[in-house]
Order: structure tokens, then sequence, then C-alpha cells
């Protein structure tokens, strides 16, 4: 009987090390099939799955309360499971090179528990060889196993987008692979219970790994042109929205749009690849020129609106400046590597402290990465500049009345930044209102 069927008939588990914005749903997505062990280190984060509330809000709390996932902070508990599912975050250090330290833990707390007969695969983002070259080995070391003899390893890159209510789990297509063809068919038969949209097989390891990272390359250099159009045509008082409006009408225009480029995947995943290029000797040419020019953004908008506040005769140092969004991306909690953080650090560069606040934000987690404490929304009041950073749904709902609430009634002009260009321009058209936009 293959390792699939023993895991239909409830005869062995599967584990899901790691359970954030990723691992969550996947766990939750196969509990509804089999039995699933949810693991992570985190036993805060662990006592409040117990409790019925999802921290990443991607399954929600009414879900979480009725899920059959077994939450658990204790390793030991992985040796019930056969079939391990590994989605931990890689990020990348300071210096732009891969943090591999909790993909390399998180084999390391798996090989200590692995048992014969297991299947491991690993979900987090990495560049190619990672999976075999770096993990394998540390499952070997710590579990005494050999791999191909006693255990096997697979891959299948994570393409959850966080906040995304469309593509989810169960809509969009999986790529699996294995170490052999046996191993293939064991992945693949276990991911198409959840993804129901199917699932590719790739011919390798190495080519599931290199399919991720390009795709948020890919991404990550679209942006980066649209990000340098704004740049330009902001020189040519030109509306870059407006500009991408009547360009796409054309049917093979492709509908990217300027803005910041954070979170753990767009902003991390091209510095994996061009990682192992130096590794090998190429140095990358267009990858890391559309990485500098996404990662400077906050500054390009930072020194924009200290222009702004200039030109309506309002003193810079110690402005007061409001900055309504914080996350990474919109109607999402994480924090984590966003950009917004970027225009706060800038506009300190000018004796500016920000007011920032964000109701959808995780402001335990903003106060310990950044040190930064969220605002509440009343405290948004006798402002200088606003700057609306992120898209969040609540904030889009905001009317011209409530916005012009925030200003200090005192200057001769009202700054607005709207970043993701959320809000009808035409709205902001008086004679006291200076609309700003990527």
């Amino acid at each position: 009987m293959s390792l699939y069927e023993k895991l239909v008939n409830k005869e062995e588990a599967l584990s899901l090390v790691g359970l954030g914005y990723v691992g969550m749903p996947i766990a939750h997505a196969f509990a509804g099939k089999i039995r699933v062990i949810g693991y992570d280190n985190s036993e805060k984060k662990i006592e409040l799955y117990k409790s019925g509330i999802d921290p990443t809000k991607e399954v929600g709390d009414e879900e979480i309360k009725k899920t059959n996932v077994e939450f658990t902070a204790d390793p030991a508990r992985l040796k019930e499971a056969k079939f391990h599912i590994v989605a931990v975050p890689t990020p990348v250090n300071d210096d732009h090179t891969p943090d591999l330290t909790p993909v390399m833990g998180a084999s390391t707390v798996l090989g200590r528990n692995l048992t014969r007969g297991s299947i491991v695969v690993y979900e987090s983002t990495v560049y190619p060889g990672v999976t075999e070259e770096i993990c394998v080995p540390i499952l070997e070391k710590e579990s005494g196993l050999t791999c191909g003899v006693d255990f096997k390893v697979g891959y299948s890159p994570e393409r959850i987008n966080p906040g995304d209510k469309v593509h989810r789990l169960s809509t969009i297509t999986k790529i699996v692979s294995g170490m052999d063809e046996e191993t293939l068919d064991e992945v693949a038969h276990v991911y198409e219970m959840v993804a129901l949209a199917g699932v590719y097989r790739a011919q390798s390891i190495k080519v599931a790994e290199a399919a991720k990272v390009i795709e948020n390359s890919q991404r990550d250099i679209n942006i980066a042109f649209m990000n340098e159009l704004s740049m330009i045509f902001h020189r040519m008082g030109i509306d870059t929205k407006e500009v991408l409006a009547a360009a796409g009408t054309k049917w093979n225009f492709l509908p990217f749009a300027p803005g910041l480029v954070g979170g753990h995947c767009i902003g991390v995943d091209p510095y994996y690849l061009t990682y192992k290029a130096e590794e090998l000797g190429y140095h990358s040419q267009i990858i890391l020129s559309g990485r500098r020019i996404n990662d400077d953004m906050g500054k390009y908008i930072a020194e924009s609106l200290v222009k702004r506040l200039i030109a309506a005769d309002i003193p810079v140092k110690q402005a007061r400046v409001g900055i309504l969004g914080f996350t990474f991306k919109e109607n999402c909690p994480d924090t984590r590597n966003t950009r917004v953080i970027d225009i706060v650090r800038e506009l300190g560069e000018y004796g500016i402290t920000p007011v920032v606040s964000d109701e959808a934000a995780d402001s335990e987690e903003a106060k310990r990465l950044y040190g930064l404490t969220l605002a509440k929304p009343s405290e948004v009041h006798d402002m200088d500049a606003v700057v609306v950073a992120v898209a969040h749904t609540y904030l889009a709902k905001l009317d011209k009345s409530a916005i012009r609430a925030m200003f200090n009634g005192k200057n001769r002009k009202k700054v607005l930044f709207d970043i993701k260009g959320i809000y009808d321009r035409s709205l902001f058209a008086d004679d006291d209102e200076d609309y700003w936009r990527l």
C-alpha cells in the first residue's frame, strides 16, 4: 500500500512544519481529508490556534475553531507523521544574501524526529539546489537515516498569496517534484487532494525550485519598470496612472502598476537567484537593476513629500506627517519586510517623526520588528501631510471629508500622497489640495 493510500485511510499522518501565512492554509486544507499534525516552534502561536484565533487571518477564526489540525509546539509529535511539509520563511540578511536559518532549523528539528519510510516536501522559496544540497544533509545527519533509502524528498513551491481571497490553494495549479519517479507520484497524489486546480509535475526538484524563484523575480522586474516610468512621468508632469490606463487598452500590454515592493516573496526571492548566480560567476544585470529601483522607492517618495512641503511653505523639520497603512500589502496584517518603513526612516532624516496608523496591521509585530508604536486612527489629526501608503479596503472607503479632517486647517495646502492611487484624483482638485500619486 502506498503512503498516499495510508494517509487517505488515516493509517498514517501528515505533518506541517511552520504554521504561518503559507503553512496554516495548507494544514487546514489537508485536515479536511486526512490526519494532520500542525507544528510550530512558537508556543504563543500554537495557543492562539488552540483557542480558535487565527493570527494570520488567512483561514479565519471560525474555520480554526472547526479544524481537525492537531496543533502542537512539541517537535517529538512529528514522529507520528510519515509525510512532512516544511513551510517556513526564507528571508534575506541585511546584505541581501539568503538567510537559510529558518529552513535549516526546521530541517534540524524534523531530522531529529524523522522515521523510516517518510517523505519530506519543502515549500519554502529557495534557490535551485537548497533542498538536495543543504536540507538533505541536515536531515541525514540529525536522523541517522539515508536519503533515497530510508526516506525521500520532494519540493512543491508555495503559491499562496497572503490576503488574496481569489487565488487560494484550491484554485491554483500546484507545482510538485520528487527525487525519483516513485516519490513524484506519491507527492502528486497527496497534493491532488487539496490542489483542485490540478498539479504540474516538474522534471526535477531543481526545476521546481527555479520555477518558483523566477515567478516573483519576473513580477519584481515588471514593477521596477513601472516605478521607473513613474519617476520619468513625474518630471514630465504626466499622470502615470492615466498613461497606464491608456496603454492598457492594447491587448498584450501587461497590467502592472508602480508601488512599494516588500513582503517575503517579490522583494526577497530575486536575491536568492542572483546569489546563486554570483556563486557560479555570473553577475545579474536586469534582476539587480530592478531590485535597486524598487529598494529605493521609499527614499524617492519621502524626498518627493519633502519637496511638496517646501512648495507649500510648510516647515519640514518637525512637520506632522500621517502615514496610513504599514503592512507590506493590502488587507493583510503582516508587517515583515514592509517597505513603508523606508518612508518612515527617510522622513526621520529630515527631522520628521511620522504618525503611523494601520487598523489591519499586527501591532505587536510592528513594535517587535521596528520599535514602532502604531497610532490609533483618532490620533491622525492636525497633519501637515498625509501619506496613504497601503491600499487597505477600509482606507479606500474613506471619503474626502474624512481625509480633509486629518489636516491642519491653518496650512495653505493639504498635501496628500496616495501611493497606490486608490482615490479619484479629480476629487482632490480644490485650490488648497495638493494630490500626488505614483
